[in-house]
């Protein structure tokens, strides 16, 4: 069994989706509070990795395992493992018309929780984040997504985060279509979420270095074909920035390079 001070542990994951290998080994841990960084060009697999720990069906694991506080999570359902404490925001969210925000984050809120709340408090509740996050009263009666710029949608998605209170947030692409003042004020949503529940671990996917300069993370990995090729600090972020995944693609694999040059 895997010691509890990992809320996540993933070994030699293998992945395909409709018979095409994805992933191809992926190894990582994330211990409980730490904040890790995915980062990789488009195409990596990084999203199909975000989408198999939460029990997407399309993704089928072929070989490896997905330890959740030392439990092997390959077979639980998606809904079930949302109970456990994981959670995943949506690179593009969908738009469901006549469903407002809130109606739909006290939905959510019933079906994760195993305590029930009433509409009321539920209420009190989401004025209290939505205070914290520096949200307009009004912006929980709009239907869910719909006329929503994209930094209104992940704006939506990062108090869905602090609604639920997870162990474990994957973020995929919280960034992507955002511009600098949304990348800003996201990323301040994200901060404020993760200052207020400290135990909670963070599994952030970019392939952008900007959002990180604004979220610390605990550890970074990079990936690349399907593989985790690089892992390391802060410091490994600013390599990146300099030199860009050329570089990485260079650095792993260099005969590849010297072939197509």
């Amino acid at each position: 069994m895997e010691k509890m001070e990992y809320d996540l542990t993933i070994e030699n994951l293998e992945v395909s989706v409709e018979g095409k290998k994805i992933l191809k080994g992926i190894s990582l841990k994330i211990k409980k509070g730490e904040t890790a960084v995915l980062m990789g060009p488009n195409g990596s697999g990084k999203s199909t990795l975000a989408y198999t720990i939460m029990g997407h069906p399309k993704y089928k694991i072929d070989s490896g395992r997905i330890m959740y506080k030392g439990k092997d999570i390959a077979e639980i359902k998606p809904n079930e493992r949302a109970k456990l404490g994981i959670f995943l925001s949506f690179q593009y969210p969908s738009e469901i018309s006549g469903v407002t925000l809130s109606d739909f984050l006290r939905i959510a809120y019933s079906a994760v929780k195993t305590t029930k709340i009433s509409i009321m408090n539920f209420k009190k509740l989401l004025k209290e984040q939505m205070k914290l996050l520096k949200l307009d009263d009004t912006f929980a009666d709009r239907s869910l997504n719909e006329g929503f710029s994209g930094g209104e949608k992940k704006k939506a998605e990062i108090l869905q985060l602090a609604l639920l209170e997870p162990s474990l947030a994957l973020l995929d692409e919280t960034d992507s279509g955002l511009d600098i003042d949304a990348l800003k004020i996201v990323s301040e949503g994200i901060n404020v979420v993760k200052a207020s529940h400290k135990q909670m671990s963070v599994l952030l996917i970019t392939h952008y270095q900007r959002i990180l300069n604004y979220i610390n993370p605990d550890k970074v990995y990079v990936m690349l074909h399907g593989k985790i090729v690089m892992e390391g600090g802060n410091e490994l972020v600013k390599e990146l920035e300099a030199k860009g995944y050329d570089w990485v693609k260079e650095k792993v694999e260099p005969k590849v390079r010297l072939k197509i040059i």
